[in-house]
Order: C-alpha cells, then sequence, then structure tokens
C-alpha cells in the first residue's frame, strides 16, 4: 500500500470516530457529552431547569435565610425555633466538611474533634474555669482560629497521606481527642476541663453589652438563631468566594487526581493544609456557637455517630455543592426529628414507600397490582391471624393518629410479641430484599408483595419499638436509595473521567 492511500484512509478514518457517542481523545466525558445533555433537556422540566439555573447563586442564599427567619413567625413553639437553630448548626459543619472532603477530596473521619476544639476553646475564655470572661469577638474569632491551627497541626503529619491512610490518621487523632477531654479533669495533677463532667456556666452570647439570654419564660431566644444565620451568611460567602478563587480551583484539581496536580506545578501538600484548615476553622467556629447557647460542653457530644450524621448530609446533599450540602443538611436534620414521634415517622414512611413504589413502576398496571395486592394481603392476613387466636392482633401500634388506626386493622401487631420474632423477621426482610436483586419481570412483582408487607410488619413491630436507633435506619435506607438513583447526591459534582 503507497503512502497516498495509506493518508486517504486515515482521513476517512478520523470523521467517522469523531461520530461516536463516546467521547474524543483529550476530552473528559462530561464535556463530551455536553450537547447530549442540552438536547436531553425538553419539556416543562427542561424549562423549568433551565429558568432555575439562571438565578443568582446569592438570591437563593437571601432566599433561605428569609425563610428561616420568618419561621419564628410562623411557629411560636420554642421547640420549633431550637430545632431551626439546630438546622443552621447542621449546615455549618456540612460546609466546614465539604471543604475538606468534597473541594479537597480528603477522608477526614476526625471532623467532629475539630467541632469539640471549638466548643471548649470558647468554655474555657467564656466560664468561670479561668475567669477569663472575653468578650464574644474575642472568643468566638479565637476559637475559629485556635480550631484552624489545630487542623493545620493535624495535616502536617498526614500531609503526604491519601485515602484509607489519611481516614486512619485522622480517626486517630479524634479517638486522642476524645481520650483527652475524658480525663481532662486529670491533667498533670490539674482539672483543666472537668473530664467526663464537662464544663458548666458558660457564658452566653453578649452583643454590645447586652446579655442574650439562652430562653425567656422556657421559651428559646430567636435571637440565637438569628445570630446563627447571620453566621452561616458570612461563612457561606467566604467560602463561595474562596471556592471561585486560584485555591477553590486548584483545591478540586487535588480532589481530582493529586498527582496530576502535582505534575503541574500545584503545592499539594500546602493545599491539603489549607483544605484541613479551612474546615476545621468553619467547625470550630461552629462549636463556639453551639456551647454558648447550650451553657455546658460535655465529650459526650463529639462522640463518632456525629461524625456520621454529618458526612451522611454532605454526601445526600451532593459533595462538592455549596447549595447541596445545605439542602442534604436541612433534610437530615429536619429528618432526624420527625423520626422521633412514632406517629409523624409511621406517616412518612407509608408516604415516602408509596411514592418510591410509584417512582419504580410508574403509573401503570404493574404499580396497581402491586400496590392492590400488598393492601388486599395486609386484611387477608389481619384475619386469618385474628381467627386463629385473637391475641395475635389485639396489639396496639406505638403513636397515635389515624394512620394507626388504620394500620392497627391491617397489620398484625402481637399484644405480646415473642422474643424470637424481631430478629427473625428483621433478617427474613433482609434476605428476601437482598433476594428480590437476584430476580426479574414478574417473579419480582410477585415477591414484592409480601415482602412489602414484611416490611410493614417489622416496621410496626420492631423499629417503632425502639426509635432512636431506628432513625438512624431509615436515614441509612434513605441514603442507599437516594445513591442508587443519584450516585453524586442531590446537587453534587460529576466526577470528571478522563478518557
Amino acid at each position: 500500500m503507497d503512502d497516498e492511500t495509506r493518508d486517504s484512509d486515515f482521513e476517512q478514518a478520523v470523521p467517522a470516530a469523531s461520530t461516536t457517542a463516546g467521547p474524543a481523545i483529550g476530552k473528559d466525558e462530561w464535556v463530551a457529552r455536553s450537547g447530549e445533555r442540552r438536547g436531553g433537556r425538553t419539556g416543562w422540566r427542561g424549562v423549568l431547569e433551565a429558568r432555575l439555573a439562571r438565578v443568582p447563586w446569592w438570591a437563593w442564599l437571601i432566599l433561605f435565610i428569609g425563610l428561616v427567619a420568618l419561621l419564628p413567625v410562623g411557629f411560636e413553639s420554642g421547640y420549633v425555633r431550637r430545632i431551626a437553630f439546630n438546622t443552621v448548626i447542621f449546615v455549618l459543619l456540612a460546609l466546614g466538611l465539604n471543604v475538606v472532603v468534597g473541594w479537597g477530596g480528603l477522608l477526614d473521619l476526625g471532623y467532629a474533634a475539630f467541632f469539640g476544639v471549638g466548643a471548649y476553646t470558647y468554655a474555657l475564655v467564656s466560664s468561670d474555669k479561668f475567669d477569663l470572661h472575653l468578650p464574644i469577638f474575642l472568643s468566638i474569632p479565637l476559637a475559629a482560629v485556635v480550631g484552624g491551627l489545630v487542623g493545620l497541626l493535624v495535616g502536617l503529619p498526614s500531609r503526604r497521606l491519601s485515602g484509607d491512610y489519611l481516614a486512619i490518621v485522622t480517626l486517630f487523632f479524634f479517638q486522642i481527642f476524645l481520650t483527652a477531654t475524658n480525663n481532662s479533669d486529670n491533667i498533670f495533677g490539674d482539672d483543666l476541663a472537668g473530664g467526663p463532667n464537662g464544663l458548666i456556666n458558660i457564658d452566653p452570647l453578649s452583643l454590645f453589652g447586652h446579655r442574650l439570654e439562652i430562653s425567656h419564660d422556657g421559651i428559646f431566644n430567636v435571637a440565637y438563631l438569628y445570630v446563627a444565620l447571620a453566621l452561616f451568611g458570612l461563612v457561606y460567602v467566604a467560602l463561595r468566594l474562596a471556592n471561585d478563587s486560584r485555591t477553590g480551583r486548584a483545591w478540586r484539581s487535588l480532589r481530582e487526581d493529586p498527582l496530576a496536580a502535582e505534575l503541574m506545578g500545584m503545592p499539594v501538600n500546602w493545599l491539603k493544609l489549607t483544605a484541613f484548615a479551612c474546615g476545621a476553622a468553619v467547625a470550630a467556629l461552629t462549636g463556639s456557637l453551639a456551647t454558648a447557647l447550650d451553657g455546658s460542653v460535655f465529650p459526650q457530644t463529639f462522640e463518632f455517630p456525629l461524625v456520621i450524621t454529618i458526612y451522611t448530609m454532605v454526601i445526600l446533599g451532593g459533595a462538592g455543592s455549596q447549595a447541596g450540602v445545605v439542602i442534604g443538611a436541612v433534610l437530615i436534620s429536619v429528618l432526624l426529628e420527625v423520626l422521633r414521634e412514632p406517629g409523624d415517622s409511621r406517616f412518612l414512611l407509608y408516604v415516602a414507600g408509596a411514592l418510591a413504589l410509584l417512582g419504580a413502576l410508574k403509573l401503570s398496571a404493574r404499580f396497581a397490582a402491586v400496590l392492590g395486592g400488598t393492601i388486599v394481603l395486609g386484611f387477608l392476613a389481619h384475619a386469618v391471624a385474628g381467627r386463629i387466636d385473637e391475641g395475635w392482633t389485639s396489639g396496639v401500634p406505638n403513636g397515635g393518629g389515624r394512620v394507626a388506626e388504620w394500620v392497627d386493622e391491617w397489620v398484625i401487631v402481637p399484644a405480646d410479641l415473642a422474643g424470637w420474632i424481631p430478629p427473625a423477621s428483621y433478617i427474613g426482610l433482609v434476605a428476601i430484599v437482598l433476594g428480590l436483586t437476584l430476580v426479574r419481570g414478574r417473579t419480582r412483582l410477585v415477591l414484592l408483595v409480601p415482602t412489602l408487607y414484611l416490611a410493614a410488619f417489622v416496621w410496626e413491630n420492631v423499629l417503632l419499638a425502639k426509635p432512636e436507633p431506628t432513625r438512624f435506619v431509615i436515614l441509612g435506607a434513605l441514603l442507599v436509595a437516594v445513591m442508587i438513583a443519584r450516585p453524586e447526591g442531590l446537587l453534587g459534582e460529576k466526577r470528571v473521567e478522563i478518557i
């Protein structure tokens, strides 16, 4: 074959390769498929998505702050106002963790320790322990600075680590913090921070000489909510500016590929340190604010379940997205409170289950068959069990409300539940759910009916009897479902895949 023939074949092959569905050489997948994504945005959903995308970020921020600020107007309950304050605290913690995990790509399992560092710093300089009683314009910034410095020190020995190795080091630091605070009543013979009894009688916030009492006549002081919202707005804007800066772009490069970032001349070790320090400073700032309201601080507040909760917020909302982690924190915080009350959690579960079934099967004959079959199976099983032994159906469901009255006639709730039934039913439900992943077609639809009814039985007889662990079980199930539907989270950034 001569040179002209080879050149002709090559020129014909190049256009053919460029028309393939996959990304071209030198382009990442997200960029290569941008035209496909734009073409898929049709109908009212596409129009709505396009219009929402035009709204600037600061408008969404003002809207969020405004809605939360107006919450006390519609709800006079001190409980609701306190939950709103706790939600803002979780939002701040999620924003700080997003710097480390979402932007820097660093797996930090000791994040709650920085929250504790800020809390103890504020407690030590704003209480009778050392009789300092610094004003908040000094104590809160001091807590943030101390937290940032501690984050920098933790990052120094681990700046060359990544992945699982970094997680182990940060987890070790977290355990050191818990050990130190639990034994802080005897450090070199001195009581430094009260040990497991913690520190109490901590100064509340004081603005311009005006002391903000924690409550008025037993009702939560809404001024703390407004202070938290003000700090949230400042932190959000500061992190937004940092994300748009050269450092923010370098953090994202570090997240995507540390080796490539280093080869391009980026100071990878310094970027890790700054990510650690910024995330730790936000956590410490949040700790000082929470301690000022609580008026006390204890080591038990910062145990590992807190880390899992904050990670859930970031993952659910979408690591790397500020708006996403805010939404994730709000959803998780509200859900954890709703799931405390059996009546509310029951209504939420059945509605969410029906919507999930509708989303999976659509509005079709299969959906009607599964839903109808589950309802009929429940009434039949309840009637048969009652005929065999009235004690099998004479139990009272936990909680109240109309849903509980309906469930009482549908789900078998024994008056005296045998000890072997809860573990057997729970393990059986898990086994059946796993088995559903191995079958297809009509077999799956048929097996789905008894599976749904067994899930209702386990919920009413096993999970609702222990609402505290049940909250986190439901939270985990929700997270798994969202990750299956959207692995990047609700508003997460898709990872770049270089091909």
